[in-house]
């Protein structure tokens, strides 16, 4: 019977954002075409640090899928470029915000919203 791979949910409560000229690097074998980070950092239900990193890429860059290091609490997921500005507006503005390392579904690593009644944002 296969083991159940880990799934770790935490909240980010705290974010770093860094833009780049050009960088470029290897992720398992996939070369990025770096423009921009943002590194979310947190902790679980039971109080471990965690950490997911955002790349966002070049739009003539390959995307790499997403990349999970789950004995050293951290993961790395790559969107385009034009994109950054919509997570850091989010990272800003909601609250709670968690990451989710997916052991089991990698391609399902990412960051959400807690849920919010509909029209939350919107003046009285």
């Amino acid at each position: 019977m296969p083991s159940e791979l880990p799934i770790v949910f935490f909240e980010i409560t705290e974010y770093m954002v860094a833009f780049r000229q050009f960088e470029v690097r290897q992720f398992n074998g996939v070369e990025a075409r770096i423009r921009g980070l943002i590194r979310c950092t947190g902790h679980s239900t039971t109080g471990e640090n965690y950490r997911l990193d955002v790349y966002f890429l070049a739009s003539d860059s390959a995307f790499p899928l997403p990349v999970l290091d789950l004995p050293n609490k951290n993961g790395a997921i790559f969107l385009p470029i034009s994109d950054m500005t919509t997570i850091i507006d989010v990272l800003r503005y909601e609250k709670p915000i968690y990451g989710h390392l997916r052991g089991d579904k990698p391609e399902w690593t990412g960051i959400t919203t807690g849920q919010e009644p509909v029209g939350e944002g919107l003046e009285s």
